[in-house]
């Protein structure tokens, strides 16, 4: 999976928009972050992940999960891409997106 692969199934959903995070390509919902590529090109910062949610993440998976020093105080985990399906990818996505987007966007998306 690539940074353009999860573009393809987060950029319909509602209010999300292509933009920039520390100079890497990011994903944003009305103008919060809620995915961006690593400088290294191959791993996607997820926020919104608790830390014992994170630890069992990277404890079960920890070739497609993981988390560096930087990032220990956040709720934040990191995913190898290149390890990824979307199956792993979308369901924490699509959580962060409820968080962000408006109820007016989550209402329509939900009707579908």
């Amino acid at each position: 999976m690539t940074f353009d692969d999860v573009r393809a199934f987060a950029l319909p959903w509602p209010e999300v928009e292509d933009g920039t995070s520390y100079g890497t390509p990011a994903l944003k919902v009305r103008k919060k972050m809620l995915a961006r590529l690593k400088e290294d090109g191959d791993s996607l910062v997820l926020p919104g992940v608790p830390s014992d949610e994170r630890a069992m993440l990277v404890e079960s998976r920890p070739k497609l999960f993981y988390f560096t020093d930087h990032y220990r105080d956040y709720p934040i985990v990191l995913l190898r891409l290149s390890q990824a399906r979307r199956a792993d990818v979308e369901p924490l996505l699509r959580r962060q997106w409820q968080a962000l987007a408006s109820r007016k966007a989550r209402t329509a998306f939900d009707r579908g």
